[in-house]
């Protein structure tokens, strides 16, 4: 069995190995992307809520039962989005708290 070596080569300051990953800030799996992402889907939800209970208020619709689901699935996301938040915060203040 023979064993094939690659040299190594050595990266210079400023010089892009091939097939190096991309900085986080470009990628669209980052921490901030995602927070955005799933803020926009809770906003999402809440508006569709609104504009089902519009519909029904005015006689466009009478299927209650779509917009209750629609109206408890946005509060459900939104008691979430909070929770996460208020853990977030709080794991922060965690982190102030402790000492160097």
């Amino acid at each position: 069995m023979e064993i094939r070596t690659t040299p190594l080569t050595m990266i210079q300051p400023g010089q892009k190995a091939e097939g190096q990953a991309k900085p986080v800030e470009d990628q669209d799996s980052g921490f901030g992307h995602l927070l955005k992402k799933a803020i926009e889907e809770v906003n999402a939800l809440q508006q569709q809520s609104s504009e089902m209970k519009t519909k029904l208020v005015t006689g466009e619709t009478e299927d209650i039962h779509q917009v209750m689901i629609a109206a408890a699935k946005a509060d459900l996301a939104f008691q979430l989005t909070v929770q996460i938040r208020n853990k977030v915060i709080e794991a922060y203040q965690e982190i102030m708290r402790m000492q160097v």
